[in-house]
């Protein structure tokens, strides 16, 4: 049984080094499911004074006002008879302490490491071990005293500050509580009962403490409440007489103090009748016993947990992934690699595999045929237009078959048109394409880690796609320019037939009649014309800017860049792999973690392999 005791000990050592000292949701937390004893009390309830009776020596701080600043984890080991006392502190390895007066000198000057000289409080526990013969195996943990005002020096909030430190303790299914009570109060005013009814209603992990029966007023005792009848608790009241000031300014011997109180109870007409059950020695003992068994029950949930939160924590670290190396080669490694994650997601929104590209068809398949249908060419084919175009080009020397000149002022006017919806094209792919890097960098895992990266890669990219932006917008304007280089013949091979026909039909209209049909005709012509092109282009521009800008873009997005990776130094490829502050400190709070469990797994199983070969 002494090995589980010992166990929960070097776990809860563990736990301190590590950073494990609860109240941290953001991390699963070993210390709260640890058994362990608390004892609560109000400020002068004899709270110190009970721990060095258990101890058997004088070495916690004393003083006025808040003197416990930071939980205290006391862990008691028995030793052989004979051997020295001694106490160490976790936060100073390999240093004993044989002078019980320097181990108060150092709580206090731990305290103030962490709280400074003011009178604040800290959760963050002081780990302290005392190897004696004249204890049993315990741990116990020391809280600030429960206070009703603040006082000079003190943060109005200090009362609920302490309170909600101690409740947070007192809380835990597996805490025991060891509520210290000043006999010469009323039981119904006690800070420590009144917290523990608040957790515990039923009384089943609550050990009541009475102090200071020996400075009841005289033909008064406490017997209602330690015999039950007061406030009645699973586990037995014990009384405790401790020292008085006097003794303590007159350095009396602990081990003659602990004799003073077996005597005080054995002589005593009230209480020697619970005498065997009475004193700090009794209590000591059946803390020790009542915290082996729980221990001894908690264990299978507590080795449950431990395996859960080492698997949530291995997954975690996964999703984080592993520290950066130092070595430039790998640096340069690994930025290829998170380079090629990114391609990979990018070109997934290009292919179907994740949203993005669909709309890039929805620009061809609406966008540029409404617009094409949408251009101004009914006012520009207009009579009044067709008329003034086709005499400007005649000049002073009419045309005498078909306005050929002004048939090519009309067609290269109406084409030109046709850049406007072929440039909307290509930005619209072009701002299409920038979502999508933005979006593939945040999707990108791997990236997460590196902004600078992360910057690094879009700039790049961007820089890239406004290339590819140039280039399309000459392509597609180079087609509608090859449209107007060289026009269709065939088309206008049937044109002189159609015009001979159509004077034979207007043989015996006027002169102006003729001339507005004949301006129509030609406006229809051209009308006809552009319709065709306006086909083609349909078709050819959307091929233009999927080869100039998609193909080119799954092709090349990123080969600038690794150019420019290829010529960096060391330092500056370690600059690129700057992670996230707050990543990084996840990370190591993580590995932390999963040490501290680890540590208290392979605890776990050397204590049940120890027990099953020392029962075989």
């Amino acid at each position: 049984m002494e090995s589980l005791t010992g166990l929960v000990n070097r776990i809860q050592r563990a736990c301190t080094v590590l950073g494990d000292y609860g109240g941290d949701s953001a991390l699963p937390t070993l210390w709260e499911a640890l058994p362990s004893v608390v004892v609560v009390g109000g400020q002068s309830s004899g709270k110190s004074s009970v721990l060095e009776s258990i101890v058997g020596r004088d070495f916690l701080p004393r003083g006025s006002g808040i003197v416990t600043r930071r939980p205290l984890v006391l862990q008691l080991h028995k030793t052989e008879q004979g051997l020295q006392e001694y106490a160490e502190f976790l936060h100073l390895p390999r240093k004993r302490f044989t002078d019980f007066s320097l181990v108060r000198k150092e709580i206090q000057e731990e305290t103030d490491r962490i709280t400074g000289r003011s009178k604040q409080i800290s959760p963050v526990p002081i780990q302290l071990s005392i190897y004696s013969p004249n204890v049993v195996n315990l741990t116990l943990i020391d809280l600030p005293g429960l206070t009703k005002v603040a006082v000079e020096g003190q943060p109005e909030s200090i009362v609920q500050d302490i309170e909600s430190m101690v409740h947070s303790y007192v809380e835990k299914p597996n805490c025991l509580i060891l509520a210290i009570t000043p006999a010469n109060q009323d039981i119904a005013t006690s800070d420590a009962i009144k917290l523990a009814r608040q957790v515990d209603p039923a009384g089943d992990r609550t050990f009541g403490v009475l102090t200071k029966l020996d400075l009841m007023d005289k033909g008064t005792n406490a017997l209602d409440v330690l015999e039950g009848r007061s406030y009645l608790l699973k586990n037995p009241w014990v009384g405790i007489v401790n020292r008085s000031q006097s003794d303590i300014n007159r350095n009396v011997d602990m081990i003659a103090a602990r004799r003073r109180e077996r005597e005080f109870f054995t002589s005593s007409p009230d209480y020697a009748h619970l005498a065997s059950k009475m004193g700090s020695e009794y209590l000591a003992k059946i803390l020790s016993k009542h915290l082996e068994s729980v221990i001894k029950a908690r264990l299978p949930g507590i080795a449950s947990l431990i395996n859960k939160s080492i698997d949530e924590l291995k997954r975690e670290l996964d999703y984080l992934g592993r520290p950066v190396a130092i070595d430039a080669g790998a640096q340069l490694y690994i930025i290829l690699e998170l380079c090629r994650s990114f391609d990979r997601v990018f070109k997934e929104h290009l292919d179907g595999g994740r949203p993005g590209g669909d709309r890039i068809y929805a620009i061809f398949d609406h966008q540029l045929p409404s617009a094409l249908r949408k251009l101004p060419f009914d006012r520009h084919l207009s009579y009044q237009n067709v008329r003034k175009v086709v005499s400007e080009a005649d000049g002073y020397q009419p045309h005498l078959i078909a306005p050929e000149q002004g048939y090519r002022r009309l067609i290269d006017s109406a084409l030109n048109l046709f850049k406007g919806p072929a440039e909307t094209s290509v930005d619209a792919v072009h701002s299409i394409l920038k979502e999508i890097v933005r979006r593939s960098i945040a999707e990108t895992q791997e990236l997460k880690r590196f902004p600078t990266l992360q910057a690094e890669i879009a700039k790049a990219a961007l820089e890239a796609l406004e290339r590819f932006r140039e280039d399309g917008k000459k392509t597609t304007l180079r087609l509608v320019d090859m449209e107007s280089s060289y026009l269709t013949v065939d088309f206008f091979r049937k044109l002189p037939m159609e015009v001979e026909k159509a004077g034979n039909q207007a043989a015996a209209a006027s002169a102006e009649r003729y001339a507005e049909g004949h301006f129509r005709r030609i406006g229809s012509n051209v009308s006809s014309y552009v319709g065709m092109v306006s086909e083609t282009l349909k078709n050819t521009i959307p091929k233009a800017v999927v080869h100039c800008q998609v193909k080119e873009a799954k092709r090349s997005l990123l080969n600038h860049f690794y150019i420019q990776l290829g010529q960096k130094e060391a330092k500056q490829l370690a600059t690129l792999l700057n992670e996230d502050f707050a990543l990084m400190e996840r990370r190591q709070q993580c590995a932390k973690r999963l040490e501290l469990y680890k540590s208290a797994r392979d605890e776990i199983e050397s204590v049940s392999w120890s027990r099953v070969i020392h029962q075989s």
